[in-house]
């Protein structure tokens, strides 16, 4: 089998520090049978993952692995898997995302596989394999994220007379401007309320990270000065009535957008299908800019809800040969060249170049006017914040900001108000639950 060129790589060490009961430790491990090929169960979602899980079974002998197609994570799938684990018959394999990986540990759901992957993981971006990583220990492999950019109409832009993606901030609110000018129903972009991997990214995107460990306790910093500076900004173009206050991925948001009405969307490496499928005849008008920059000087971008790992799960009967499966999986050229061609995200590996499906994709590039866009996401990617960490209790931070954000707007409640409303529920939610919390 072939194998990606490996590449030494710093990574960013993460830690958690949780001062509640974990599910009790499970029955040792079995090792695998001397009779016959060991047997894997892998618990994923991701579509058309089964080419790569074929194509591993066909080049391995004795490991096989059996395909769980599941709901999502959020529709029940990280549920179930909590649950399998607790109960002791977890899967052996499963798809978790990064934003769920500090989660699963608080509920002691996963195996340290450290010592079974040792540095091929340097093949993986410092970012990626450093979401999975905690206390220098590795408990998964990372598979796929979103680094984000900016889909913007071009031929409207250049109607509004703007040849380029906006660069800074500033530059995207004279672009608001001017495309609101073009017609009385349009918008440079909406503001969406409904999306708190959005909102999540955007504060990722603008500086200080809400989550840090100090010491043995959680610093929480969700109203902090860069989060409070966007939060300003966002409340300045809904104001001025610059952005339309809308849910995306909602049937209004999709017409809009086939319309010409919403005319950029600042979305994950990913989104170019859906624009794409529901979109076919905005066809050859659409390009791809890196996300506005507050300090040029300082590039940072951000990923979309993080990204998603492999992770061995808790009680496995065949760890060593589960962690063998997920690092292949995400790091063979043909297995990682699958993956992405079927739309499982930005690949994890460093080297993308060496990607095939990265390197040919002429109806993605026809689509949008002939740019190369994986050249951009590539450039997003090496600009992802390396301090921004997930917290345990991600579900909460989720519904805080649903909750706080979209009752801000419709009251017309300063945004800073609903950040300053989500950082004082997520300190009481982290406290109830007994993790420590920095003062």
């Amino acid at each position: 089998m072939s194998t990606p060129p490996r590449r030494l790589r710093g990574r960013r060490l993460l830690s958690l520090a949780v001062t509640v009961a974990v599910i009790a430790p499970l029955a040792a491990c079995s090792g695998p049978a001397d009779d016959g090929p060991v047997t894997l169960t892998f618990q994923t979602w991701v579509p058309g993952i089964d080419q790569a899980v074929d194509l591993f079974n066909e080049q391995h002998e004795d490991i096989q692995v059996e395909l769980q197609t599941i709901v999502s994570g959020a529709e029940g799938g990280y549920a179930k898997m909590l649950s399998d684990v607790q109960a002791g018959n977890p899967a052996d394999v499963a798809q978790v995302g990064y934003d769920q990986m500090p989660t699963f540990l608080l509920n002691g759901a996963l195996e340290d596989i450290t010592d079974y992957v040792g540095d091929d993981v340097d093949v993986f971006a410092d970012w990626q394999i450093g979401a999975t990583t905690f206390n220098d220990r590795v408990y998964g492999i990372p598979q796929a994220a979103g680094p984000m950019g900016l889909y913007y109409r071009s031929d409207v832009f250049a109607e509004a007379g703007i040849t380029e993606a906006p660069a800074t901030w500033d530059d995207f609110y004279a672009a608001a401007v001017a495309v609101r000018a073009t017609a009385p129903d349009r918008y440079i972009a909406a503001f969406a309320p409904n999306q708190a991997a959005w909102m999540e990214g955007l504060a990722e995107q603008a500086g200080e990270p809400w989550f840090q460990v100090e010491g043995d306790a959680w610093k929480v910093a969700i109203d902090n000065p860069d989060t409070l500076r966007m939060a300003e900004y966002w409340q300045r173009l809904i104001d001025e009535d610059l952005v339309k206050v809308q849910a995306d991925l909602s049937s209004e948001w999709f017409a809009d957008v086939q319309a010409g009405r919403i005319v950029s969307w600042m979305s994950g490496s990913w989104a170019d299908a859906i624009i794409r499928n529901n979109a076919p005849e905005t066809a050859g008008a659409w390009s791809v800019g890196l996300m506005p920059q507050w300090d040029e000087a300082n590039p940072r971008s951000a990923s979309w809800s993080g990204g998603s790992a492999n992770v061995v799960l808790k009680g496995s009967a065949h760890p060593e040969q589960a962690a063998e499966f997920a690092l292949w999986l995400n790091s063979n050229l043909d297995s990682v060249s699958l993956l992405t061609e079927n739309g499982a995200g930005w690949p994890a590996i460093a080297d993308v170049d060496a990607i095939p499906s990265i390197q040919s994709a002429p109806e993605v590039f026809e689509f949008f006017g002939g740019q190369d866009i994986w050249d951009v996401f590539a450039e997003s990617s090496d600009q992802v914040a390396r301090d921004w960490q997930w917290p345990p209790l991600v579900d909460a931070l989720n519904a805080s900001l649903l909750d706080e954000v979209g009752a801000a707007v419709e009251s017309g409640t300063p945004l800073t108000e609903a950040y300053a409303a989500v950082q004082e529920r997520m300190v009481a939610e982290m406290t109830a639950k007994g993790i420590s919390v920095a003062d």
